[in-house]
């Protein structure tokens, strides 16, 4: 018995204060979600307050489903962006593009599940599930691209990163002739220095631009292995780091995933620690703090749903990190919003790595170390 009660002790107990008018979203998290996935909710909302906002920490995120036509961009990615929360982002295409709608000031509209799509393609309208918008958006926002594209910038191969950050000045520069207010995450991650990469660049409508304008003679292509050594440097570059640099005093800084979803996004931004350890040959290992949201699940052997006891096995997360990782199996459009508010209340803004500006440095510092771990053969 006695025992019983000690083991039972270690645990809160279940008593949550009734929900009224005065319930701040600190409390609401904090002193209701108690059980199931609000718990792992709670559970996610405080790792990433207490533990992935510190100084020290570097933090990446992968974006996955249609979230911004969803006005999650707006809502909640361009808020954790401006208060330093977000470091460096992998994010479909597909996200990214739909984003653009809002920055160029083209609408999207609430509609309906239910509707008739074949009515709606005869009327012009477009669906993603119970989002509706005019057909010309996607007619404009492609003229937009192709204009863009066009410029003598974009008249070479580059990282997805550089593709998005000059993208991003040709987005804010129509937010500002609009009335200057912050509606894209592209323009949002220009203006503070955070890159964002494509792990699929083909897969989308920025994608299927560029390869349209390729056959006009158009010479952007994207460096998908610039992107692939990128991001590997700056997981590198974050675990290196010194606390005191970050304005912290631990010596050595730590990196930090929140994955939003699952798919190609997902595995690009675990996948940094296994090209350092496996391919690279350095010394490594694994991220220090995992956040997932996500409806897949991990039994159908599918990456989306894998979950951060199995990246242990490949690398990806470090071992002693797993009391710091939380899955929580639920719906983004309702998690995404919550944590963010959550963290908004809870610490106060960070300080812009603006990591984007030191990609050159940190993939010096990465091919030092893989020519260390290579016994100084390697090519510089």
């Amino acid at each position: 018995m006695a025992a019983r009660k000690s083991r039972l002790d270690r645990h809160p107990r279940i008593d949550p204060r009734p929900i009224d008018a005065s319930l701040s979203i600190t409390d609401l998290v904090d002193r209701t979600f108690l059980a199931y996935n609000a718990a792992r909710l709670r559970e996610a909302c405080q790792l990433f307050v207490r533990r992935m906002l510190e100084p020290d920490v570097t933090i990446g995120m992968s974006l996955t489903g249609a979230l911004t036509p969803a006005g999650l961009g707006i809502a909640a990615i361009i808020p954790l962006l401006e208060h330093g929360f977000i470091d460096w982002m992998v994010s479909t295409g597909a996200n990214l593009y739909h984003d653009t709608h809002f920055g160029i000031g083209l609408e999207m509209h609430s509609g309906t599940p239910f509707a008739n799509d074949v009515t709606l393609r005869e009327q012009g309208i477009v669906r993603i599930y119970d989002i509706f918008f005019d057909y010309e958006v996607l007619l404009e926002t492609d003229a937009f691209y192709r204009q863009v594209i066009a410029a003598p910038e974009f008249q070479r191969p580059m990282s997805t990163a550089e593709f998005h950050y000059r993208v991003g000045a040709y987005v804010q520069e129509r937010e500002r002739l609009l009335g200057g207010t912050r509606r894209s995450v592209l323009a949002a991650a220009h203006a503070l220095g955070v890159p964002i990469y494509t792990s699929s660049p083909g897969d989308s409508s920025i994608g299927m631009n560029v390869a349209a304008m390729a056959l006009e003679g158009n010479q952007l292509a994207f460096d998908v292995s610039a992107d692939v050594n990128e991001t590997a440097a700056i997981v590198l570059a974050a675990k290196a780091a010194s606390g005191a640099a970050a304005g912290g005093t631990a010596a050595g800084g730590k990196s930090a995933i929140l994955i939003v979803g699952g798919g190609s996004p997902k595995n690009f931004v675990l996948q940094t620690e296994p090209q350092i350890q496996e391919v690279l040959g350095i010394a490594e290992k694994g991220h220090d703090y995992y956040v997932q949201i996500t409806d897949a699940r991990p039994d159908t052997g599918g990456l989306s749903g894998a979950t951060p006891s199995e990246a242990v096995s490949w690398g990806k997360v470090d071992p002693s990190a797993l009391p710091d990782t939380v899955v929580c199996y639920l719906d983004n459009t309702v998690a995404l919003p919550i944590l963010t508010a959550y963290a908004i209340a809870n610490h106060a803004k960070r300080p812009p790595k603006r990591l984007y500006d030191r990609r050159a440095e940190m993939l010096t510092q990465l091919k030092q170390r893989h020519r260390e771990a290579q016994g100084g053969c390697a090519p510089a």
